[in-house]
């Protein structure tokens, strides 16, 4: 799927992907699965166009990589139900440095991360967890209001707003990072995560997370 700017710019024909109903395109997920062997890790660490945003240390044993959609619910499960626990444990503690990387699976997503990515690498993580708790708000037949109603909580006028979905220069940086993650890294669902290059698909617990973090940190 190639995304243009024709799928953002307004209420009527930013988001043709959205259906009649209100229901969007199948999201591509799978229940999580064993870890594949490792994988490229030079290439896992190449970052998009307009760079990697990340918290925690860059000295941290451990580097935790994630490939999501705005629109995947597993996606939104992990981010307020895991991360929350998995920041307060080990990335604000400096033993673990997190990456999120874009992978719309649909224009809504991707509209999604425009609107992080606009905004500066200081609100990017305060939008994309605001965008996951409260997707079941702007999940729906007509997503504008309430998208709108949530950028302006982090600055955005309807100007702004519309002048970033309508930047196909952030669309094609973010449509890079996908369809690299795709064809170099055999990303295909969300949520994908590389945990030191270790491939694991689907939503993750924090035990499960732990146990993979936790022999690094031993190692060390």
């Amino acid at each position: 799927m190639t995304l243009t700017r024709r799928h953002m710019l307004s209420a009527t024909a930013a988001f043709i992907l959205v259906g009649a109903a209100g229901t969007v395109l199948p999201r591509i997920v799978r229940p999580a699965k064993a870890a594949t062997p490792e994988i490229d890790k030079a290439e896992l660490a190449k970052a998009g166009p307009d760079g990697d945003v990340a918290l925690g240390s860059d000295k941290a044993p451990v580097t935790i990589i994630e490939y999501a959609s705005m629109t995947c619910p597993h996606c939104a499960h992990f981010s307020t139900t895991t991360f929350p626990e998995l920041q307060k444990r080990y990335i604000d503690a400096g033993k673990v440095r997190f990456i999120f990387r874009e992978f719309p699976l649909d224009a809504l997503a991707a509209a999604g991360f425009m609107l992080a990515r606009c905004n500066g690498n200081d609100k990017f993580f305060p939008i994309v967890e605001t965008l996951f708790a409260k997707q079941p708000e702007w999940l729906v037949k007509e997503p504008i209001p309430p998208l709108q109603a949530i950028a302006k909580q982090f600055g955005y006028t309807e100007q702004s707003f519309n002048q970033c979905l309508a930047n196909q220069k952030v669309l094609d940086a973010i449509q890079d990072v996908r369809d690299r993650a795709a064809e170099k890294l055999g990303v295909n669902s969300t949520p994908t995560f590389f945990i030191n290059g270790k491939k694991f698909v689907g939503d993750q617990s924090i035990d499960a997370m732990a146990k993979e973090i936790d022999p690094y940190l031993k190692e060390g």
